[in-house]
């Protein structure tokens, strides 16, 4: 029991480092994606360490605990996987045949696949005498693991950056476009522009950027149509600003940066745009060099998931080369520790 103290005593002291190289990454610059992995390994260990104690205050209690836990799991596989399927069916049906719409039923699909075959390839190797098999099964393993670690990074410092406020002084708020329906302004882009009219009445001498170039088929820039939204909304037209130049979110957000700065330099601003691209998009921020904070408009709820998978994706690929070495390097762990 005496060793299961220490461990759990350095345990605690491992997380208390981790939070704290959160708690520096945070105030120095909340954008860093970085910081919800400092988070999420800082609660890791902390769970770890409280495990221990529990080890050694009722031996028994943490036995009595994994028999449960081991029974509901596969439930709660089956109910994710089935939540999922059925709100990527519901993605169709409202929002048509795309593929980013099918994200959250292919993954649906997947998890529910993917279990039943990581059980068997398990009792396989296991039972298997060729070492060849055991170590496909552990590379599988660590490479899953990792992308679920850096799933719950990105899902846990999300929601913990969107419900950070903004305070001090704000010379702009910029609008990040989402895309015209023709040339109306669809329920997405409506949902930010009403956001941005909101914390403008906070902010009575900020300027607002609504950024957005002319897509294919419209006969307005896309900033066009929703500075007439919110002109018709009550805005005094002397208050908006039009950058017509961008094609995409980090364009929207250098070339508004360059008008801001131009403006008055020195400046501070608010980025708005939908609840699930904050964390992308104060990303893009910190990349462009843009001084703000990035907050979030609410969307329908049905779109919530599908949205925020197509975000990790997103993320995952705009960093592939150090995601896919951490990811060779959990395959390559896993085929160390798979049991043979």
């Amino acid at each position: 029991m005496e060793k299961y103290s220490g461990l759990a005593m350095f345990c605690y002291v491992v997380a208390g480092l981790w939070f704290v190289a959160f708690l520096v990454g945070f105030v120095i610059d909340r954008r860093r994606l970085r910081n919800g992995a400092y988070l999420v390994i800082s609660l890791g260990f902390l769970v770890a360490s409280w495990m221990l104690d529990l080890a050694v205050a009722s031996p028994g209690t943490v036995k009595a605990m994994l028999v449960p836990l081991l029974l509901v799991s596969p439930l709660l596989i089956v109910g994710l996987s089935g939540f999922l399927m059925v709100n990527g069916i519901v993605m169709l049906w409202r929002e048509g045949w795309r593929l980013a719409n099918l994200l959250s039923l292919l993954l649906g699909i997947g998890i529910l696949c993917g279990t039943v075959v990581a059980v068997f390839a398990m009792a396989v190797a296991m039972s298997a005498s060729n070492p060849l098999a055991r170590i496909l099964v552990g590379a599988a393993a660590g490479g899953v693991g990792y992308i679920a670690f850096a799933f719950g990074c990105f899902l846990l410092y999300s929601i913990l950056y969107a419900r950070v406020g903004h305070r001090g002084r704000t010379d702009f708020i910029v609008v990040l476009g989402a895309g015209l329906k023709g040339d109306e302004v669809p329920a997405q882009l409506a949902g930010r522009l009403d956001k941005a009219r909101e914390v403008a009445a906070s902010f009575p001498e900020a300027m607002i950027i609504v950024s957005g170039g002319r897509g294919p088929g419209a006969s307005i820039s896309e900033a066009r149509a929703m500075a007439d939204y919110l002109i018709s909304r009550g805005v005094p037209s002397n208050r908006v600003v039009l950058e017509e130049k961008s094609r995409t979110t980090l364009q929207n957000l250098i070339f508004s940066g360059e008008m801001m700065a131009e403006r008055e330099p020195g400046y501070r601003c608010v980025v708005v745009t939908s609840n699930y691209h904050v964390l992308r998009a104060a990303a893009f921020a910190r990349r462009a060099k843009v001084t703000g904070h990035v907050v979030g408009a609410p969307i329908a709820r049905y779109f919530w998931p599908s949205a925020f998978l197509r975000e990790f994706v997103a993320i995952l690929v705009d960093h592939k080369l150090k995601n896919g070495a951490l990811c060779l390097l959990c395959a390559l762990f896993g085929t160390l520790a798979f049991p043979f």
